[in-house]
Formats: C-alpha cells, sequence, structure tokens
C-alpha cells in the first residue's frame, strides 16, 4: 500500500472552543516497535477530546501543541513496525489509536481487533473507548450474574454497551435515562428510570430487591445518594467524577497505568456484535473538516449514539 509523505489532520494549537480546531497538513508517521499505521476510515469523537481542547483536562491530560485529538478508528493497515507479525498491510482493524483525527494515525498492534466484515467503518469506530471502558467497570463492580446494577447515564455509548455486557452476563440492570431514551434501554434488555429530581425515588421503585452496584457514566452528583442505595462506597465505580469520588471512598476509574481492558472489551462487544445483539447507534457521520461541528454536537450531551468523523 502507497503511504504518502504528507496528509490531512484536525488539530488545534491552544486551549479554546470548537473553533480553535483547524484543518492541516502534517507528516505522515512512521510505525515505530510494536504500531502499526491505519489508513484511518473512521474515527470517534467522545467527551474527553472537547474536554481536552478546552483545557479542562491539563491537569492530568497535558497535550504538546499542536495536538491532534482522537482516541479510536478503524482503518485498514497501512504500514507495520518491524517487529509486528499480527496485521499486514490490507488488514481491516479497530482499534484505540494517537491522533486519529486524521488520514493517518499510529496504533499499538498488541490493542487493535479485526473488523468483521459486516461491520461497517462507523459502527467500528464507535466500538473502542466505550467497550474498555464497560469491561474495566464491570471487572471493578465484580458483578455476579442475579445481582442488580445501576447503570447512570445508562443510553450514553459506555452505557449502553454496560447494559448490555451485564444483560449478557445475567445481570439486572436498572438504567437512568432521558425519557426520550428509555425504548432504546428497554430494547436493550435494561430498566429506564428518568434521571433528575426525584430519580432515586424512582429508582428504588424499580428495583425493590435493592441494588449492588452503581456505575457513573454521567458526572452529575450522583454519587452521595449512590453510595446510601448499594450501602456502602465498595461497589460503586464512577468514570467521570473523581472530585466527587474521592471524599465519599468511591473509586474513580480513568483507565490510567495497569487498568487498560481494551483487548478483553473488544473481545466481548465483537461477541455480542457474532450474536446479532450488539446496539451502539452512530448519532452522526461528519467531515473531517466538520471536526468543530462534531465537538459542538458532543458538547450539547443527551444525544442518542456516537458521533464520529470521517477521514
Amino acid at each position: 500500500m502507497s503511504v504518502p509523505s504528507h496528509a490531512k489532520s484536525v488539530a488545534f494549537s491552544g486551549y479554546g472552543d470548537a473553533d480553535v480546531l483547524r484543518l492541516t497538513e502534517s507528516p505522515v508517521p512512521e510505525p515505530g516497535p510494536g504500531q502499526v499505521l491505519l489508513r484511518v476510515r473512521a474515527v470517534g469523537v467522545n467527551p474527553l477530546d472537547w474536554k481536552v481542547r478546552r483545557g479542562f483536562m491539563e491537569a492530568v491530560f497535558p497535550v504538546a501543541f499542536p495536538h491532534v485529538p482522537g482516541l479510536e478508528a478503524s482503518g485498514v493497515v497501512a504500514a507495520v513496525g518491524a517487529d509486528v507479525t499480527a496485521w499486514k498491510p490490507g488488514d481491516e482493524v479497530l482499534g484505540p489509536v494517537a491522533g486519529g483525527y486524521a488520514e493517518y494515525a499510529l496504533a499499538d498492534a498488541a490493542k487493535l481487533a479485526a473488523k468483521p466484515a459486516d461491520l461497517g467503518w462507523e459502527a467500528a469506530a464507535a466500538l473502542p473507548v466505550a467497550a474498555e471502558s464497560a469491561t474495566r467497570a464491570l471487572g471493578a463492580l465484580g458483578l455476579v450474574p442475579g445481582e442488580t446494577l445501576l447503570v447512570h447515564a445508562a443510553a450514553g455509548s459506555v452505557g449502553s454497551l454496560t447494559v448490555q455486557l451485564a444483560v449478557a452476563a445475567g445481570v439486572t440492570v436498572v438504567g437512568t435515562a432521558s425519557e426520550a431514551n428509555h425504548d432504546h434501554l428497554r430494547a436493550l434488555g435494561a430498566i429506564p428510570v428518568r434521571y433528575g429530581e426525584g430519580q432515586f425515588d424512582r429508582i428504588r421503585a424499580a428495583a425493590p430487591q435493592g441494588v449492588d452496584a452503581v456505575l457513573d457514566a454521567a458526572g452529575s452528583g450522583v454519587l452521595a445518594e449512590s453510595v446510601a442505595l448499594a450501602g456502602g462506597p465498595e461497589r460503586v465505580v464512577s468514570l467521570v467524577d473523581p472530585a466527587e469520588a474521592g471524599p465519599l471512598g468511591v473509586r474513580f476509574s480513568g483507565g490510567g497505568p495497569g487498568e487498560d481492558r481494551t483487548v478483553e472489551g473488544l473481545a466481548g462487544a465483537l461477541a455480542l456484535h457474532r450474536a446479532e445483539t450488539l446496539a451502539l447507534p452512530v448519532r452522526a457521520a461528519l467531515p473531517l473538516a466538520d471536526a468543530a461541528s462534531a465537538h459542538r454536537l458532543s458538547e450539547q450531551g443527551h444525544g442518542l449514539g456516537k458521533i464520529v468523523l470521517l477521514p
């Protein structure tokens, strides 16, 4: 496969609103040991992307400018590092990447999965971050069949995959979401509850047997009441709210060193795909040049499904 010396990417050279994102030409990186170079076909847009862009994560996620966002992608292997034997040029894959808002991006060869022929590029790009996060959270909570899990923000991409993986494992799931997304949650096998004022009364009514564990994927000040509902902080995990989690003794899981569950997560998500039960809708697919519009849409929140960019 012929690889150009330069290609399009989207980057920002300072923190700010979505208008700091610029389409540019940059050198195509060469894969080093353990890496592959992907010709990106679709890249997922995650809330972390715009939080980093706005400078909200500077203390824990500093970046060098210019910075190309993008944590996950689907694409075709264009070149491989000298020691990579698992992949060859032409292979269709999905997984985590570095700088995915680009026509070409580097990926860790060991964390990629083969893209099934019947899984579209857009849907494939929407999977890696959500699958890893959901699998990491469920592993931390240690649920067993017959237990009940409460998922805050259950209709989001991470929440939806958590619901599906938990239900497949025999766990009863109660999920908070806006009323417009309740049919989606029912289709996944969850018991939907409207979020907002009074939601914990509604949760108790929906789960009279009690709740064994709680996953917070919302970050909307729900942890204190979640700890009370679960009978303590031991089986409450937040993926999004370290500030509230710490004082309550709740585990915050940010996917740092030693926590990564990408390989297991992708295996579980692709197993759902093979069983024809995987449901992770794509909310919008926009051209790479419209990355600013994608960020604005992501910042609005509350939408059902993942936003992807198409280089």
